[in-house]
C-alpha cells in the first residue's frame, strides 16, 4: 500500500470517494429547504437547483484540477496556499470554520423548529436555548471524551437520511399532480438571486470530501471520476425531492417550513410516512451537527498546531482522553452562540457566503497553479483553457452580490478584522525573533 510524504495510507477508491462526497453534501438541508424554495420561486424552482448543480459542477472541477497537483491533505485550504501564499490560505482556513460554524448553527435552528412541533415547549424563547444547549453541550461532553464514541453517533446518518428521502420519490409519483408543476409566471432576477443563494447551502460540503487528499488512490485519476458521481447523484436526487414535494402539495408547500418532506409523506404513506420522515429529518440533523462537532474541531487543532492561527492552546489535547478538547469546547461554543443569535434562514445565507469565498479562492488558484507548474502526465486538467474557473468565479461574485448591505459590510469587516490579527502577528512573531 503506498503512503504519502504525510505517512498517511492511500486507501480511498472512485466509489469510497463519491459516497464520501454525497453522504456530506446531503445533510440537514434538503429537509426544510423545498419549502423555503417554493415560498420564493413557487414551481418554478427545479431552475435554481438546476442553476446551483451547474455552479458546484463548475466549483468541483476545479477542486478536482487544483486536487490533482496539490495531493496533500486540507482541501480548498490547501490548494488556496499553494496558490497564493500563507494570508490567503489563513483566510480560507478560518472562512471554512466560519462556515461550518453558521452551518451547524442553522441546522440547530431547524432542528430547534422540528422538534417544536411535538414539544411546544422548545419554541419559546428560553426554551429553545435549553434545547440548543443541551444539543452543542452533549455532542462536545461526547466528543471530548473520545473519537470513538463520537463517529459511532456519526455512523447511522448516511442511512438514516437517504432511505426515507429515496422511498418518498420512489413512491411518491402516484401523488404528483402534473397541474402543481406548471409555472404560473416567471420569476424576477431578485426572487432567483436570492433563492440561489439560500439553496447553496443544501449543495456545498462537498470540497471537505476532498480533504482526504492524501489518503485518494490515484487522486489524479480518482478525484474528478468522484465528483462527477457525487455531483450528478446530489443534483438528480434534489431535483426529484424538489419535483415529487412540490407535485404533491402545491402551493401549500411553502406553508410548512418546518418539515415539508414529512408533509408530502403524510399523503404518500400516510400518518406513518409524516412520522418516518419526521424521525429521518430529526436523525439527519443530529447526525449533520455530530459529525460537524467532531470533523470541524480537528481542523481547527490542526490550523492551531501549524501555527495558522495565533491560538496555540488550541493545539492542546486531553491528556486522560486524548482528544483536542479546547477545540472542541470552542468550536461548540460559537456553534451554539451563532444558533441562539439567529434563524435557519439567515444562518444558512452566512454559512454560504462564507463557503463561496472559499470557493472563489480555489477557481482562481487553479489559474495560478497552471502557471506555477506545468500539467505532468496522468493529471486532471480542465478542458477549455480557463474558461472553467472563470465563469466559476463569476457566478460566485453574482452568488455574493445577492447579499444584502448589511451582510456585505459585516463579511468586509471582518475580513479586515481578520487581517489585522495575521499581520500583529506576524509582527511580533519578527520583532521576538530578532530580539533573540
Amino acid at each position: 500500500m503506498k503512503t504519502t510524504q504525510e505517512g498517511l495510507k492511500r486507501e480511498v477508491g472512485v466509489w469510497g470517494l463519491s459516497a464520501n462526497i454525497v453522504n456530506i453534501i446531503v445533510g440537514a438541508g434538503i429537509f426544510v429547504l423545498p419549502a423555503i424554495i417554493a415560498e420564493i420561486m413557487g414551481a418554478s424552482g427545479i431552475i435554481v437547483y438546476l442553476f446551483c448543480g451547474f455552479l458546484i459542477s463548475l466549483v468541483m472541477l476545479c477542486f478536482a484540477e487544483a486536487g490533482s497537483k496539490v495531493t496533500r491533505s486540507g482541501g480548498g485550504y490547501a490548494y488556496i496556499e499553494t496558490a497564493f501564499g500563507p494570508f490567503p490560505g489563513y483566510l480560507a482556513a478560518v472562512f471554512m470554520v466560519m462556515g461550518g460554524v453558521f452551518s451547524d448553527a442553522a441546522v440547530a435552528n431547524a432542528l430547534t423548529e422540528l422538534v417544536g412541533l411535538i414539544f411546544p415547549i422548545f419554541t419559546n424563547q428560553y426554551g429553545r436555548l435549553v434545547f440548543m444547549l443541551v444539543i452543542f453541550g452533549g455532542l462536545a461532553l461526547l466528543n471530548l471524551i473520545g473519537v470513538k464514541q463520537g463517529i459511532g453517533l456519526v455512523k447511522i446518518n448516511t442511512v438514516a437520511k437517504l432511505t426515507p428521502i429515496l422511498l418518498l420519490i420512489l413512491i411518491g409519483w402516484k401523488d404528483v399532480s402534473l397541474s402543481n408543476l406548471y409555472w404560473e409566471g416567471s420569476p424576477t432576477l431578485q426572487n432567483f438571486g436570492e433563492a440561489s443563494l439560500i439553496l447553496f447551502f443544501a449543495f456545498q460540503g462537498g470540497d471537505t470530501g476532498l480533504s482526504v487528499g492524501g489518503e485518494i488512490k490515484n487522486p489524479q485519476k480518482t478525484v474528478p471520476k468522484a465528483i462527477f458521481i457525487g455531483i450528478s447523484f446530489v443534483l438528480i436526487l434534489y431535483i426529484l425531492i424538489q419535483t415529487v414535494a412540490q407535485g404533491v402539495l402545491g402551493t401549500d408547500l411553502a406553508q410548512f417550513k418546518e418539515a415539508p418532506l414529512a408533509e408530502t409523506a403524510k399523503i404518500v404513506f400516510g400518518p406513518v410516512g409524516y412520522t418516518i420522515l419526521f424521525i429521518g429529518a430529526g436523525i439527519s440533523m443530529f447526525g449533520m451537527l455530530s459529525g460537524e462537532i467532531l470533523n470541524v474541531p480537528r481542523v481547527i487543532y490542526g490550523l492551531a498546531r501549524d501555527q495558522i492561527i495565533p491560538l496555540d492552546k488550541l493545539a492542546l489535547i486531553h491528556p486522560k482522553f486524548k482528544t483536542p478538547y479546547l477545540a472542541i469546547i470552542l468550536y461548540a461554543g460559537l456553534g451554539f452562540s451563532m444558533a441562539a443569535a439567529g434563524g435557519f434562514r439567515q444562518l444558512a445565507v452566512i454559512a454560504s457566503g462564507s463557503m463561496l469565498l472559499v470557493y472563489f479562492g480555489v477557481s482562481l488558484s487553479v489559474i495560478k497553479l497552471r502557471k506555477m507548474k506545468e500539467t505532468a502526465p496522468g493529471e486532471f486538467k480542465i478542458p477549455f483553457g480557463k474558461t472553467v474557473p472563470i465563469l466559476s468565479a463569476g457566478i460566485i461574485l453574482y452568488f455574493l452580490s445577492n447579499l444584502t448591505g448589511y451582510e456585505m459590510t459585516g463579511t468586509l469587516i471582518l475580513i479586515g478584522t481578520l487581517s489585522l490579527i495575521y499581520y500583529l502577528v506576524k509582527f511580533f512573531e519578527k520583532r521576538n525573533s530578532l530580539r533573540k
